[in-house]
């Protein structure tokens, strides 16, 4: 049974105002962590499909337990919203709006945030976390902006020819951190490209980041591609990433 503290959370609704973006704008949800002090500074994740993450992943739950009952520093999560039928287009590298999303985070969605909650600007203090295609877009953000994010927590990511061509041709990653992981069942998932092997996708890239001098946290377990298997993976995720008292 689930602890009622743990249900207990604070998510502001925002909306940041885009130059970069068609539509004008993009709405976000921002969880605060228990005890939230606007005189404190905290770590912050940025998660791509945000509402699948508050939603499916339970990612504000999580954070809360992991806050409250094992040690886990508090910090924010901002889920960043997306239309499912722009999705493929925004976050593969190759998508016809892929470059407004990159540049819309980078430069407006990150100064929105900073200047507006208290959050720490190291790129050791942010992280951007992405399932499938939102890991994806969350690798090229970290490529576009590596004096921002340092960070990655790839779920089953879509790493697609396009962006294997784009790791391969970037220069030393000694500065990049990723959280990889993919599920042994997915070696067929249908999407809206095709029928790929995510396991021999993230084996792929993995091999080109590490080449590259990347650090990885790579794992493959059993599981589908959804999230069931992810929601699992997330505590992880976060531990590796955020401080622990323990």
């Amino acid at each position: 049974m689930t602890d009622n503290r743990y249900l207990k959370r604070t998510i502001n609704k925002e909306t940041v105002p885009s130059t970069h973006l068609p539509e004008g704008s993009r709405d976000l949800r921002v969880y605060l962590p228990p005890g939230y002090n606007e005189l404190l500074s905290y770590p912050v994740v940025y998660c791509q499909d945000g509402e699948d993450f508050f939603n499916f992943g339970r990612i504000a739950t999580i954070a809360n337990r992991m806050i409250l009952d094992e040690g886990l520093e508090p910090f924010l999560i901002v889920g960043v919203e997306v239309d499912k039928s722009k999705r493929t287009d925004e976050y593969a590298a190759d998508g016809a709006r892929h470059n407004q999303y990159t540049t819309f985070f980078g430069e407006e969605l990150i100064p929105f945030i900073e200047g507006k909650y208290p959050v720490r600007r190291e790129p050791s203090q942010r992280v951007l976390a992405g399932d499938s295609l939102g890991a994806t877009v969350s690798l090229h953000i970290a490529l576009a902006y590596p004096d921002l994010f340092h960070q990655i927590i790839s779920l089953s990511g879509a790493y697609y020819p396009s962006s294997c061509t784009i790791a391969s041709e970037t220069g030393d990653l000694g500065w990049l951190t990723m959280y990889m992981i993919v599920g042994l069942q997915e070696t067929a998932y249908e999407t809206d490209r095709g029928i790929y092997d995510f396991v021999a996708m993230n084996r792929e890239m993995k091999q080109i980041l590490e080449s590259k001098n990347a650090t990885l946290h790579y794992s493959e377990h059993e599981g589908q591609h959804a999230w069931g298997f992810w929601q699992r993976m997330i505590p992880e995720a976060l531990q590796t990433f955020i401080d622990s008292d323990s």
